[in-house]
């Protein structure tokens, strides 16, 4: 089978599974981007622009491992709203921090940004979205909130939860144009910008996922 011409610049099986609903040939290839330290690089961004930096690093990362390729790339951060200080929500990575995060994220109302980098194998200037969601946690107890971690372990997402899994329960309520993006990987913008690159057309493609093993 040939190499695809479009390289998604993730692991995460949740973004793998939305990109496939398009039924476009890809790779999935892991960036050789350390996100945590590069945010940590840049505490004076603007979360939209921290999500864009992000996006970019990841795609930028793998153009020596795929110079004739596509790379698609993408970066979702959270920021809690007043009231309250306004908050950076990322990836807990422990079940205790996942634990904190939810139970200040209780009765408020919280914004998920995700960028989109598209990069061109000519290296012209990448196509780029950026998708924005507002969610309202009801008001909820230690209790629930440690039962839920303990049982669907959402360590690896943005504000410690899962909208496609019991996480739903958790909601007040959820103001949405796409609520791919919620999960990680806005369709309608990516597949604006597939379209935009000559990547995807009206006909149906026989869809092809490639996997490369996590780093």
């Amino acid at each position: 089978m040939a190499t695809p011409q479009l390289v998604l610049a993730s692991t995460s099986r949740y973004r793998a599974a939305l990109l496939a609903r398009l039924e476009l040939p890809f790779e999935t290839l892991a960036p050789d981007y350390d996100e945590d330290a590069a945010a940590a690089r840049h505490p004076e961004l603007a979360p939209a622009e921290l999500a864009r930096q992000l996006a970019r690093g990841k795609a930028a990362s793998l153009r020596a491992a795929r110079p004739g390729a596509w790379i698609l790339a993408a970066d979702q951060v959270g920021v809690l709203e007043p009231p309250g200080a306004p908050k950076l929500l990322r990836k807990a990575g422990s079940e205790a921090a996942a634990l904190a995060q939810l139970l200040e994220m209780a009765g408020r109302t919280h914004e998920l940004i995700t960028a989109v980098v598209l990069a061109s194998p000519d290296g012209s200037a990448p196509r780029e979205a950026l998708d924005r969601q507002r969610l309202r946690m009801r008001r909820f107890d230690r209790a629930e909130a440690r039962d839920y971690v303990q049982r669907h372990r959402p360590l690896d997402c943005a504000g410690s939860y899962r909208i496609e899994d019991a996480g739903i329960l958790l909601f007040e309520w959820i103001e949405s144009r796409d609520f791919t993006g919620i999960i990680g990987l806005p369709l309608l913008s990516v597949a604006r910008l597939l379209r935009e690159a000559g990547l995807l057309g009206g006909a149906c493609a026989t869809p092809s996922h490639t996997a490369q093993r996590p780093r």
